[in-house]
């Protein structure tokens, strides 16, 4: 990476993407490939992506392409592949229990270790083959399973209070599917996914699209 550069947000969502179709191109033999085979593949624009790229630094060679084993490597380290996370979900509803039997599946260094719910026994249970504990365990739990991040799944009006629970834990980040905007140390990296408007956006790009 080149010193002292800020990656947009928009980049650092697109790398795990990269990485999961550069691994495609690999499985499939390729050697190398262009901006352009690489765009038609996850339909994102080429011009895009050279520029998410350069962020990097020299990762291709002008009329050569790019060297795909070695763009898997990079992607790979960049990303931390080879070392194992830790999750703890938060929420064990609907999502929730979505989200306990897809356990990263296609990602083997990421996985859910352990989940809490306010239905669950103070003792634990098991959902999925994870172990389930009532959030007054939080603290404890979350240490001794070795979570890294939180994915938050709670109704909103307990969304802030465990996002503040998480932050005297030292935990390293959320990911945040409630509605709420949480207030965080700036220590604590926070993504957001509201499904709720990521359709009413689409609802508005098929409706106001040209014929």
């Amino acid at each position: 990476m080149k010193p002292e550069t800020k990656i947009p947000q928009a980049t650092t969502k697109r790398l795990p993407l990269y990485y999961r179709f550069l691994q495609n191109f690999a499985n499939e033999g390729k050697k190398r490939i262009s901006s352009q085979e690489l765009s038609d593949a996850m339909k994102i624009d080429s011009a895009t992506i050279r520029r998410d790229f350069s962020y990097f630094g020299a990762l291709g060679k002008k009329g050569y392409g790019y060297d795909v084993l070695h763009l898997l490597d990079f992607f790979r380290q960049t990303l931390d592949q080879d070392e194992a996370t830790n999750v703890a979900l938060i929420g064990v509803g609907n999502l929730g229990n979505g989200l306990l039997k897809y356990n990263f599946q296609k990602n083997h260094n990421t996985r859910i270790v352990v989940a809490f719910d306010s239905k669950a026994p103070y003792e634990g249970t098991e959902i999925s083959d994870i172990p389930v504990f009532h959030p007054d365990r939080l603290e404890e739990m979350y240490e001794e399973f070795g979570a890294e991040l939180a994915i938050l799944t709670v109704s909103s009006r307990s969304a802030q209070a465990m996002a503040d629970r998480l932050a005297k834990m030292n935990a390293k980040g959320i990911l945040n599917f409630t509605p709420e905007r949480l207030n965080v140390p700036e220590s604590m990296k926070l993504m957001n996914i509201d499904l709720s408007v990521e359709l009413q956006a689409l609802i508005y790009l098929v409706r106001n699209s040209g014929e």
